[in-house]
């Protein structure tokens, strides 16, 4: 296996210059670079990360912390996480948030603290005062996917915005029931940003003067959750909304199936909106308000990048754009 000794002889350079050359730290005339990356490619070299860290004093490593993938959402988000990354030769290491309430203990004192990364995305959590002291003192970058503390980077939609809009556009078409599917149950199942979701459905209700009719429903954020936590609401024809609010599509979606085992005609006897325009919510012809979870996962390691280059450059979020998707799931009430 070939080495930077060789590479460096078969440019006719040093050591020192054909590592600076490869790693891109320090100068190197483009010349120079040109011939020794036309070297390390002749002879397939590749630099072994812990001798790169030696030389750097970076893994290439970046840590993710989420709090479960088998959601939409943050899978986008670390689809594109991971595309941006592997672009720039970084390795990813992935945490998950446990259930248990020492296991996350133990995550945020000991596990991440420990590790040696470059830095640190988490995607949709809420880390409590001493969950953020231990992170902070762990001394690397922090970008957040999802806003949760303004002494960190951040990128996201307005959460409580797009609840807010589902709802009023709801309100708007003349519905005066409205539910929201999707109370958080477990918090390990649900973002921080479910959350907000839910403030800006009740502020919305509250500005068109409903709040005594408001209903937030527990359900796991997922389709088979909505579709459970759906057929129990809808099942009484007495006590049934003419409208609802899903936390995300998924739940929506999950709703939307269980009015057709129902019976019940979708938009004209319920409308529905969900939020985040998941890759089936075209399908399903379902109102929604969009956002690209993936781009927010290249965002957030391009803000990241900006961060282990400049540490100490200006603390900045970014709202990412979002917009209310009309379809075939909503009407005004008969």
């Amino acid at each position: 296996m070939s080495t930077i000794a060789d590479v460096a002889a078969r440019a006719g350079v040093s050591k020192a210059t054909a590592s600076r050359a490869l790693s891109g730290r320090g100068y190197v005339s483009d010349e120079t670079r040109q011939r020794v990356q036309a070297a390390a490619t002749a002879l397939a070299y590749v630099a072994h990360s812990s001798a790169t860290s030696l030389a750097t004093g970076r893994t290439q490593t970046v840590g993710v912390v989420m709090p479960r993938v088998d959601r939409w959402f943050f899978a986008e988000v670390l689809s594109g996480i991971q595309q941006a990354l592997f672009a720039l030769d970084y390795d990813l290491a992935l945490y998950g948030i446990p259930d248990n309430a020492r296991s996350r203990e133990r995550l945020f004192t000991t596990m991440l603290p420990r590790r040696r990364f470059d830095g640190i995305i988490a995607v949709g959590i809420q880390p409590d005062a001493v969950e953020l002291e231990h992170l902070r003192r762990a001394q690397r970058p922090l970008v957040s996917v999802g806003p949760y503390s303004d002494s960190v980077t951040s990128i996201a939609i307005d959460d409580r915005a797009a609840g807010r809009i589902a709802t009023e556009h709801l309100i708007e078409l003349g519905h005066t029931d409205i539910a929201f599917l999707g109370a958080a149950g477990t918090a390990n199942a649900h973002s921080f940003g479910d959350a907000r979701r839910i403030d800006g459905y009740r502020e919305a209700l509250a500005s068109a003067g409903l709040s005594s009719v408001a209903r937030v429903i527990e359900t796991e954020p997922t389709m088979p959750g909505g579709y459970a936590a759906a057929a129990e609401l809808l099942g009484d024809r007495r006590s049934r909304p003419t409208a609802i609010v899903g936390v995300c599509d998924e739940a929506a979606i999950g709703a939307m199936i269980a009015t057709r085992r129902l019976g019940i005609a979708v938009p004209t006897e319920l409308s529905i909106v969900g939020i985040d325009d998941h890759q089936h919510a075209e399908m399903f012809a379902l109102t929604t308000i969009r956002q690209a979870p993936r781009d927010q996962g290249v965002d957030a390691v391009r803000m990241l990048r900006e961060r282990i280059d400049h540490p100490d450059a200006p603390l900045g979020s970014v709202v990412a754009s979002s917009a209310l998707v009309v379809r075939a799931s909503t009407a005004a009430p008969r």
